[in-house]
């Protein structure tokens, strides 16, 4: 049975205008436009919704999501490139964690530096002399 997008938002849980993006990104798209124009949604549209939405909350990009939907679309499954992807998110995530222990060690450090400096004693050519610009 074929859904407006105003019932396929609200079935959805999100509004018309989110329905509208993904349709305009190609994650979620019409099977048909009725004789009016509306876009109209096949059963399952708030399947595929339910995917969107739960590839995003793992960390996968529209364009990433658009590729597993374009594999699944062509009768292909889709998970070893899944798999691949979200692999791919973790290691990013590994990466980025070590740079922000990095950062959060350097700001510890800094903390710890500016509670032996005199604020007196601070070179006026300098903006602040906690933060080092030579460095």
């Amino acid at each position: 049975m074929a859904m407006k997008i105003g019932e396929l938002a609200e079935r959805a849980g999100t509004s018309v205008k989110t329905i509208r993006y993904y349709d305009r990104v190609g994650v979620l798209q019409p099977e048909e436009r009725s004789e009016a124009g509306y876009r109209l949604y096949g059963d399952d549209a708030l399947e595929r919704y339910r995917f969107v939405r739960a590839a995003q909350a793992v960390g996968l990009h529209l364009g990433e999501i658009r590729q597993i939907l374009a594999l699944r679309n062509r009768g292909e499954t889709p998970c070893g490139y899944v798999v691949e992807l979200i692999g791919r998110r973790a290691d990013e995530l590994d990466a980025r964690i070590d740079e922000l222990v990095t950062l959060r060690d350097e700001l510890r450090h800094l903390t710890k530096r500016a509670a032996t400096l005199d604020p007196r004693r601070c070179d006026p050519k300098l903006v602040c002399h906690v933060i080092r610009q030579d460095a």
